[in-house]
């Protein structure tokens, strides 16, 4: 299997799925749709998206499952992820002009105009996932489906690893702890490959003990993802990478590397894939795919 070009192949087919679901461009409000398809069409991996529609397939087929509710999830996923790129963009925030090779959004239509983009998108992906319970034959996992989706997206999830993240940066250098970093990760950048792989194993029928696993995994994933970023913010290139590097450097921001070193980071993101591939192989499903995605986030270049 060739990992890019199956990446490729799926990312293709979550845009066709995502475009089912877009906003119309059309009303007196025209511009905020206008910002929020042009956020969510600037590209990128679909790396969420993708994670949960397969961890669906792994436990659908294992159970005899099939429900259309899964295009919906995904595409809400997408969405919150695509707004808190948005909002991390901000001048308030990171204060990026560039994502994904692309003039961030903010740059395009004005501060104003990004913040509410955000917003739009963010409260669009949970009328999205609501359509899922449109459905003739809705079930409880649905709503289960829906509440990982809320709580992953939110204080106790993304968004409190965002203000930890935050209010990490205006501590000396020294006061900040690897325990710390790592506490960042799990809720900022793990918790939205959580409830991917959390949603999709629930809407595929997956046990709770299972579902339990796929948190697991999507934990150690995340962090991992995470890592290797920061490695890649002072290894790579604006053209190989799509956004400024040394952003890290610029901002002043503590990481895994500034801690350890970049060789020292790189040995953590290949123990927690490691550990990552354990948990899959516990699961009584076929798993080779996820097994080929964590092998290549660790050696992904952007």
């Amino acid at each position: 299997m060739n990992i890019r070009e199956e990446l490729d192949i799926r990312a293709k087919h979550v845009e066709e799925i995502l475009g089912q679901f877009l906003p119309l461009g059309i009303g007196t409000q025209k511009t905020i749709f206008d910002a929020m398809n042009y956020s969510l069409l600037a590209g990128g991996k679909r790396i969420r998206p993708i994670l949960m529609e397969e961890s669906y397939k792994m436990f659908a087929q294992k159970n005899g499952v099939s429900t259309n509710a899964i295009n919906a999830f995904m595409s809400a996923m997408e969405m919150i992820h695509t707004y808190s790129l948005v909002h991390d963009d901000l001048p308030a925030m990171d204060n990026d002009e560039y994502r994904r090779g692309k003039k961030t959004t903010h740059a395009v239509y004005g501060e104003a105009m990004g913040i509410l983009a955000g917003d739009a998108l963010l409260n669009y992906a949970f009328e999205t996932a609501a359509e899922a319970f449109d459905d003739e034959e809705v079930n409880v996992s649905y709503l289960k489906a829906y509440q990982v989706l809320a709580s992953k997206a939110g204080a106790h999830g993304m968004i409190g690893g965002q203000v930890v993240d935050i209010e990490t940066e205006n501590m000396p250098a020294e006061q900040v702890s690897l325990a710390r970093l790592t506490y960042i990760h799990q809720l900022k950048t793990a918790a939205l490959l959580e409830a991917s792989l959390m949603i999709g194993a629930i809407l595929g029928g997956a046990t709770p003990e299972e579902v339990c696993i796929m948190e697991c995994v999507g934990q150690r994933v995340g962090v991992a993802f995470q890592i290797q970023d920061d490695i890649l913010d002072v290894t790579s290139t604006m053209e190989v990478l799509g956004k400024p590097i040394g952003s890290d450097e610029k901002n002043n921001k503590v990481t895994y590397v500034t801690l350890v070193g970049v060789e020292k980071a790189r040995e953590e993101v290949a123990r927690l894939s490691k550990e990552a591939v354990e948990l899959l192989d516990e699961l009584s499903v076929n798993s080779e795919f996820l097994r080929e995605v964590v092998l290549y986030l660790i050696h992904r270049e952007k």
